[in-house]
């Protein structure tokens, strides 16, 4: 099974948005596919989620519900491991009991691969705490969501020094060699040349252009595949779908 997180240490760059949208793509391509939201703040849940679930990740977590009991299918294919954004539990877990479990994201991975999912993606908060990190380290793959504005350039840079802390401290071989940069508009100057400089960098580059329905879509518990099928976004949504699709 192959394990995905969108990830950067900075908010409002898509992480949620790329997340949803990509693990539909795969599930439409066939792909037997679960979400696993670990934002304490629960907005992928909030999205694909129109009733407030029985359990969420942190009862799974804290063996208080069965992971079987906790995943919910969204549509054919396509499954959420939820968290809830009011009253969630995420957050006091990864407080008080993670750093004696670091290795339990890697054992929650392997459950699900027995469950037959072909793909997990991992919705994480925009930081680098305990949290983050011991999700990091149980993915194959990291994938990076930028937007065409100078701090991104920092941010990347940031990023990648934690990864090489993490797969040096704890043995592992993450891969990181995607990017996706969103909201780009090519009639702003200040994206040009930021996107430019993105395409410098020794990374596979995606580019999801500005589109309203991105956002629209979430408001009505719909991906971009249900909410508008015919938006420009979604064939570079796809293409990245097939990239991480590939063996």
């Amino acid at each position: 099974m192959q394990r995905i997180a969108f990830h950067i240490q900075k908010g409002g760059v898509g992480k949620t948005t790329l997340s949803g949208n990509i693990a539909h793509a795969l599930a439409i391509k066939g792909r037997k596919t679960i979400m696993i939201d670990c934002d304490p703040q629960g907005n992928l849940s909030g999205w694909f989620l129109k009733e407030s679930p029985k359990f969420e990740l942190a009862d799974v977590l804290n063996g208080r519900a069965e992971l079987k009991d906790a995943i919910v299918e969204v549509h054919p294919g396509l499954s959420i491991l939820p968290t809830f954004g009011i009253g969630g539990e995420l957050k006091t877990y990864a407080e008080n009991k993670l750093n004696d479990e670091p290795f339990i994201f890697e054992d929650l991975s392997g459950e699900l691969a027995k469950m037959g999912f072909d793909v997990a993606i991992y919705d994480l908060s925009p930081g680098m705490s305990r949290l983050e990190k011991c999700v990091i380290l149980a993915m194959d793959e990291v994938i990076t969501p930028l937007t065409p504005e100078y701090f991104g350039l920092d941010g990347i840079e940031i990023f990648n020094e934690e990864l090489k802390k993490i797969n040096k401290n704890y043995r592992k071989t993450v891969k990181h060699s995607k990017i996706v940069v969103n909201n780009l508009n090519h009639s702003f100057k200040r994206h040009n040349e930021i996107y430019e400089v993105y395409q410098k960098m020794d990374y596979d580059l995606y580019t999801i252009g500005q589109d309203s329905k991105l956002a629209e879509s979430q408001v009505y518990n719909q991906s971009i595949f249900e909410y508008a099928p015919t938006s420009r976004v979604v064939p570079e949504i796809e293409r990245l779908a097939i990239a991480i699709g590939r063996p």
